[in-house]
């Protein structure tokens, strides 16, 4: 990484939004240790195979791998409460093309433990007996969780929609990493889903989000968190 940033162990970072201290899991996941609560963003299940049926062939296997990815987070982190922030399926029929396998793996990965669907604008609701709840936001003490970030300030607020991503230089070159991106009053979260991409911070479609202050980067890498200043982001 570039000269400055501050490399935090994954055991150890976290982001502070209205007094609420967050643990940040370089998987791309929020921890809220005192409510034992694990937050997601974006998982898009089904996206592989919404491409295939308008003949954009993608291997049908998204949804498989992120489910892999959310049983690992929960294996470490042992939640009681799980939240998935939104476009959690890709489209309004995902849930005619999920394979019984994916629907047998999500069914146990939600025994045991509450799971929220937040409403998104791909999918305003989930599957039929998909299991689970669903809200449209969701308030947690002082922070609201909920898909789509509200332009202007929004002091506690959680939000995915946007898949949040960071090119940042080094002496060897870029690297484009997904990435929170919060200036410690709101946060936006980068996207699980195993076939979502990334949108860069310095995008005009961020400016409404934090209008007084630049935020910081927190970049994921492969076992830390990399804190970076705006200004040490680049464009694409």
């Amino acid at each position: 990484m570039a000269a400055g940033v501050q490399e935090r162990d994954s055991g150890e970072s976290g982001i502070t939004l209205a007094g609420v201290r967050l643990h940040v899991d370089p998987a791309g996941a929020f921890v809220h240790l005192a409510e034992r609560m694990l937050i997601v963003a974006d998982l898009h299940f089904e996206k592989g195979s919404a491409f295939a049926a308008r003949r954009q062939l993608l291997p049908p296997y998204d949804t498989a791998a992120t489910l892999a990815r959310l049983a690992a987070l929960i294996v470490r982190h042992a939640p009681k409460v799980i939240v998935a922030l939104g476009d959690s399926f890709h489209d309004m029929r995902a849930g005619e093309r999920i394979r019984d396998a994916d629907r047998a793996t999500l069914a146990t990965l939600q025994a045991g433990r509450e799971w929220v669907w937040i409403a998104g604008n791909h999918d305003p609701a989930p599957p039929a007996g998909i299991g689970g709840e669903t809200c449209d936001s969701l308030a947690v003490g002082p922070l609201t969780l909920r898909h789509e970030p509200l332009p202007g300030a929004a002091p506690g607020e959680i939000a995915g929609h946007l898949h949040p991503a960071a090119r940042v230089f080094s002496p060897s070159g870029s690297v484009r990493r997904r990435c929170f991106v919060s200036d410690g009053s709101r946060c936006v979260m980068p996207a699980f889903g195993a076939y979502t991409g990334g949108l860069n911070i310095r995008d005009v479609a961020f400016a409404p989000l934090f209008p007084k202050r630049r935020p910081t980067a927190h970049v994921l890498g492969m076992r830390r968190v990399y804190s970076i200043g705006h200004h040490a982001c680049a464009p694409d």
